[in-house]
C-alpha cells in the first residue's frame, strides 16, 4: 500500500466512524465530519496532509499525490 491509498483509506474510516458516532452517540459528532471534510479540501488545495506526514514517518512508501 502506498501513501496515497493509506491516506484515502484513513479518511474513509474516519468518515464512517463519525457517521456511526452521529447515529449512536450524538449529532454533535457532525462537527468531526465537518473537520474531516475541511481537512480533505485543504489537502487537495495545498498538497499538505498531516496524516500523510505521520504515515511517511511510519515508513509507508510515497505515492504520486503526497511527496
Amino acid at each position: 500500500m502506498n501513501l496515497d491509498r493509506a491516506v484515502m483509506a484513513f479518511a474513509g474510516v474516519m468518515v464512517l466512524l463519525s457517521a456511526a458516532l452521529v447515529y449512536f452517540v450524538s449529532p454533535w459528532w457532525l462537527l468531526f465530519t465537518v473537520f474531516i471534510g475541511l481537512n480533505l479540501l485543504q489537502a487537495s488545495v495545498t498538497g499538505f496532509c498531516p496524516v500523510a506526514v505521520l504515515f511517511r514517518k511510519l515508513g509507508i512508501a510515497s505515492g504520486c499525490a503526497f511527496k
